[in-house]
């Protein structure tokens, strides 16, 4: 029998209200030992499931608090036990007193992620919904939060369950004619397993194309802005971000070390990394600076390439124009509040095929376009959510291409004549790997490495 645990599951801050859950099979011992309902309160181990009561939680003798306790029995619970959920005044001091008291009556202290986790044990949530459960907690947009509660309610564990469905029942067959090869025959086989699988693959082949769009969704556009000192990169992150967040001034190499931050436009989050100008230099720290510089632009989803248009382009800038080759990018002709030493066209000129947009942060000029250029470079003009499900989990995205690569195999020793054994082998694969997303097929040091990312009291 599963130990009763206890935790903190609300945000440990001076906030109004405070929640300490307990789960397990002996949450209504321990809530029975420390609770005293208020006047008109019924006994708290004869009141009904799934109401709240009123009264405070004692030690021994001494008063901890005013509470209200929520009562849920199992089996209709987020963890699929017996959870007690305890309203008390926010505040760390007094839901901490709380805890402790629970924690000296009988439950123990739940380990990260411990409460999902009994959830997904006791089968309430697959392991693809129970990771949706951070997801929807880590959401930083409305449309990360609309995919994560997408998820959260199933929709990818129902594709994965009707891709697995037909390619276990293909592996079903097989065995049955393998066992009974006088009552079910496997003559012209071959066309129908390669059409079954073509089938499958296709849908694997949507859910891995889209898999970038469910990242940016998910994590947001990264987005380094890049340039040479003094080119106003510092400037285009305050004003996008529309507070003082970097400190400007017009001495080159002030920015030494990368800043990030996130915003959201139109609905998706950019995770906007101001870095140090590049340019050659002696000084060591700023050197380590523009070496950063470089190695953000390599992993950048999107670059913004600041060029001062009030001086000439010079080597510093043509150190930074092979960083943009093969990347998405967009230049932004800074500066037009001032007079110009280069022109449009010549900047044009020297960074096709990039887009460049004239804008001024003293103005204000030109930052609309950005984020309609953003929008059309990322997601075709059109942002809006629909019913599609999105694949958003690098775990997710390696099984998918495990299986993916099983059902290639599958194809292939069918078109070679293999014998219908070997292609069940490769189907199990694919059913093996597809089952690692929802947790059917999973090795219990895998699921303690996910929940173990989870917070204490999820």
């Amino acid at each position: 029998m599963r130990e009763t645990i206890a935790a903190i599951s609300s945000a440990m801050s001076e906030a109004g209200i405070g929640i300490i859950r307990i789960s397990g099979p002996e949450a209504m011992q321990v809530i029975c030992k420390i609770f005293r309902p208020g006047k008109k309160e019924k006994d708290i181990l004869s009141v009904p499931s799934h109401t709240i009561h009123y009264g405070y939680i004692f030690d021994g003798e001494k008063t901890i608090d005013e509470v209200l306790v929520m009562i849920m029995k199992g089996p209709h619970t987020y963890t699929g036990e017996d959870t007690v959920e305890i309203d008390c005044h926010g505040g760390i001091l007094s839901m901490k007193k709380v805890l402790e008291t629970v924690l000296k009556n009988g439950a123990s202290i739940a380990e990260p992620g411990e409460f999902t986790k009994r959830a997904f044990l006791n089968g309430r949530l697959d392991l693809s919904q129970a990771e949706a459960v951070m997801d929807v907690i880590r959401s930083r947009n409305e449309y990360a939060l609309q995919s994560s509660l997408e998820q959260l309610k199933g929709s990818l564990s129902e594709k994965i369950a009707e891709i697995r469905k037909d390619l276990l029942y293909q592996i079903a067959y097989i065995e049955s004619a393998l066992d009974d090869p006088e009552h079910i025959s496997l003559d012209g086989y071959t066309e129908t397993i390669c059409n079954v699988v073509d089938t499958q693959r296709q849908k694997l082949a949507w859910l891995l194309d889209h898999f970038s769009d469910g990242k940016l969704i998910r994590e947001g556009i990264r987005t380094v802005i890049l340039g040479k000192p003094n080119a106003g990169k510092s400037s285009l992150l305050n004003t996008m971000l529309g507070e003082e967040r970097a400190i400007v001034t017009n001495i080159a190499g002030t920015t030494r070390d990368t800043l990030e931050e996130f915003m959201n436009i139109k609905g998706i989050t950019l995770h906007l990394i101001d870095t140090a100008g590049i340019r050659n230099t002696e000084d060591t720290i700023e050197k380590i600076g523009v070496e950063r510089s470089r190695d953000m632009a390599d992993k950048a989803d999107l670059i913004l390439y600041v060029v001062d248009s009030s001086t000439p382009m010079d080597e510093n800038d043509e150190e930074i124009l092979p960083i943009l080759q093969g990347r998405k990018v967009i230049v932004l002709y800074n500066k037009t509040d001032l007079s110009p030493q280069i022109s449009v066209e010549e900047v044009s000129q020297a960074v096709q095929p990039h887009p460049v947009i004239p804008v001024s942060m003293v103005e204000n000029k030109g930052l609309d376009e950005l984020e309609d250029t953003i929008e059309k470079m990322f997601f075709s003009g059109s942002l809006s959510f629909n019913d599609e499900v999105y694949v958003t989990n690098s775990r997710h995205k390696e099984a998918l291409t495990e299986a993916q690569d099983a059902l290639q195999l599958v194809t292939q020793g069918a078109e070679l004549g293999m014998p219908e054994d070997c292609l069940a082998i490769d189907l199990r694969n694919a059913c093996e790997a597809l089952g690692r997303i929802t947790g059917e097929s999973v090795s219990e040091d895998i699921v303690n490495e996910i929940f173990s990312k989870f917070c204490i009291g999820k």
